[in-house]
């Protein structure tokens, strides 16, 4: 065996499973730097508080997992990285004056009722950082729910897009990040340069963004709206919003996003789907996020519907053996 086949690394207890020469912290350090160009336009554009909220956010979440396993006399897995990307995927889904208590305390929710209790990373059922998001919301939907920048208060570019008054951002302005918004969500030129490095690593596939980012661009076009072309209103629902960051950071998480080729495209079909479905039926515009913890539940679903017979097993036969699991059952229970 060579050298390259030693480090190999086969753990297939629980997710990730990636049969890669990397480890969960190689992946992890990859998402990291990844989102740099992001913290760092986040940064330019919001002040130095983003960056105080991205640090403390990190720092917290590494504190809570090393605590909650020290407490209950766990292996420590805080240089695994996961716990720190956690903190920092969270506050990128957060509005930049966000206190750095409330993000602290959406950490606490994060890893430990989310992801601890359910047995640490891979074994979570919902991702972490974006439950987080949505018990912050549920319990502080009044400071969430508008963005301050300067001491001025603004609407969302979603709130102008779904809202009574016109869009006063151009398609440019929403592409760079020239408009309101959450730290990490502002910018899909910063968002797609991240996305290039964590598909040139190979920590990502296309199938889940390309999935979510088509299907609102679809949905979008042919449902159109009120005072907008088509084509500038797919754009802009693509470009405004957590669309392009969520669809790309979150919704590929490898423990509650499907293993299977088939159903990648499903779930990402799905989010996108309900993303539009929040947006245009429902009284929150921003329904990305809810539509990956949806989809999040879904996953094993979708992965028993889409996975494939057994190499070697023909049609008949896997018929034939999954009619015997099922009479073994109902004599089981009579």
């Amino acid at each position: 065996m060579n050298e390259k086949n030693e480090r190999m690394i086969f753990d297939v207890t629980y997710q990730p499973q990636v049969r890669t020469v990397r480890d969960t912290q190689r992946i992890m350090l990859d998402v990291i730097i990844a989102t740099l160009p992001i913290v760092g336009f986040g940064v330019y554009r919001f002040g130095w508080h983003a960056l105080l909220l991205v640090v403390s956010s990190m720092a917290a979440c590494v504190f809570f997992e090393w605590g909650y396993r020290r407490l209950l006399k766990k292996s420590i897995t805080i240089d695994d990285l996961s716990a720190a990307v956690t903190g920092l995927l969270l506050v990128m889904v957060l509005p930049p004056q966000t206190p750095v208590w409330m993000a602290v305390i959406g950490d606490f929710f994060a890893i430990v009722i989310v992801k601890q209790l359910y047995g640490g990373i891979g074994k979570n059922f919902l991702n972490p950082a974006l439950a987080g998001r949505a018990f912050l919301t549920a319990s502080y939907s009044g400071v969430l729910t508008v963005i301050m920048i300067d001491g001025v208060t603004s609407a969302t570019p979603l709130g102008y897009l779904y809202g009574d008054s016109p869009m006063p951002y151009t398609l440019a302005q929403s592409f760079f990040g020239a408009i309101p918004g959450s730290i990490g969500e502002i910018s899909s030129f910063a968002i797609l340069a991240g996305a290039a490095y964590l598909i040139a690593r190979k920590v990502i596939r296309w199938r889940i963004p390309l999935s979510v980012i088509g299907t609102v661009f679809i949905v979008s076009f042919l449902g159109g709206h009120a005072g907008y072309g088509r084509f500038e209103w797919a754009l802009q629902n693509v470009c405004a919003g957590g669309v392009m960051f969520t669809g790309i950071f979150m919704a590929t998480d490898y423990a509650t996003s499907p293993v299977t080729i088939s159903g990648q495209i499903i779930y990402g079909i799905g989010i996108g789907l309900l993303t539009m479905l929040i947006r245009y039926f429902g009284g929150y515009a921003e329904g990305c996020s809810y539509a990956i913890l949806i989809m999040n539940l879904c996953t094993w679903a979708i992965d028993k519907a889409c996975h494939r017979r057994q190499f070697g097993v023909s049609r008949s036969d896997f018929l034939a053996q999954k009619t015997a699991g099922k009479n073994a059952k109902k004599e089981a229970v009579s």
